[in-house]
């Protein structure tokens, strides 16, 4: 069987020499995986961040077939997935982590929660955040460990003009606190709850969660993805803090999490992605904008 994969976005093939290399042998991979597991294709399959997404059927069904991508999460998403057995996030049916080959139950790829508008998008998470956040599995990284390193790498934009100094020395300090504190490992997340990571399914509640990137975490650190996704949306409001801080309101409500460690969070996390932008080359602008008027509208 040879499978007409569609092209990979120019972002995801400059991601790197492993990036690269999964590229090219990705249809190699999906042959031997669905002649291994004894599945047909029956559908147009995708390509994105979290990996290829194709619908298939095999002998207990219809099902979807996921080859995740070059990046130790994929390796551990099962982990999660047979942890939560199907409650808030698609049920596991089959897994070669060695690979970072799932076999989960059909989700539509093609339909997530950029369908919703934004404000019901953000109910819909929140509620899915109870269901998702129970206690750890041992073998997830830990979020007090990135924490204490993000607390020491913020010092690397200190002297440039990529964001106020205020946010960088409020960030690293936020980190290094996280990194001491017994609730930042508490639970186990999702690690990349976004709207685009949320499927629809033909069961309840309708929609589930998928393409994991787990840890062990505070369920506060799950929000920061709401406010940047769906970007354009919260500018075209034309009262852009105002977009955004109703959508950490919504969720904050909806679930039942504290907002002051959702704040904290949001601030560690925005200047870790102006960290990250800096490190592109060229440095990623709209994304060192896009963080910075983030933290700026979630201060008090």
């Amino acid at each position: 069987m040879r499978l007409d994969l569609p092209p990979a976005s120019p972002a995801l093939a400059r991601r790197g020499p492993a990036w690269a290399a999964w590229l090219e042998r990705l249809p190699r991979l999906v042959d031997e995986v669905c002649a291994g597991w004894q599945l047909v294709p029956e559908g147009e399959p995708r390509t994105g961040a979290a990996g290829l997404l194709l619908p298939v059927r095999s002998t207990g069904g219809s099902a979807l077939l996921k080859l995740g991508w070059p990046h130790p999460a994929a390796a551990q998403e099962h982990l999660a997935l047979r942890a939560w057995g199907g409650g808030g996030a698609v049920t596991l049916l089959r897994a070669d982590p060695h690979r970072a080959a799932l076999l989960v139950e059909r989700a539509d790829p093609a339909t997530d929660l950029s369908t919703l508008p934004v404000d019901e998008a953000c109910e819909v998470v929140a509620g899915l955040y109870g269901r998702l956040h129970r206690p750890p599995v041992p073998q997830l990284e830990r979020l007090s460990e990135r924490a204490g390193r993000w607390s020491g790498d913020l010092a690397e934009l200190r002297g440039t003009a990529l964001a106020p100094r205020r946010f960088l020395d409020q960030a690293a300090r936020l980190a290094a606190d996280f990194a001491t504190d017994p609730g930042t490992d508490a639970a186990l997340l999702h690690g990349d709850l976004h709207f685009g990571n949320v499927l629809a399914v033909q069961r309840e509640p309708g929609w589930l969660a998928a393409n994991a990137e787990p840890l062990a975490g505070d369920p506060a650190y799950e929000v920061a993805p709401l406010l940047w996704h769906r970007w354009e949306e919260a500018v075209a409001s034309q009262d852009l803090r105002g977009a955004l801080v109703d959508r950490l309101y919504r969720v904050v409500d909806g679930a039942e999490l504290d907002e002051d460690r959702v704040r904290d969070w949001v601030t560690v996390r925005a200047m870790v992605a102006v960290l990250e932008a800096s490190r592109e080359r060229p440095v990623d602008q709209e994304a060192v904008t896009v963080a910075t008027t983030i933290v700026k509208a979630v201060q008090r």
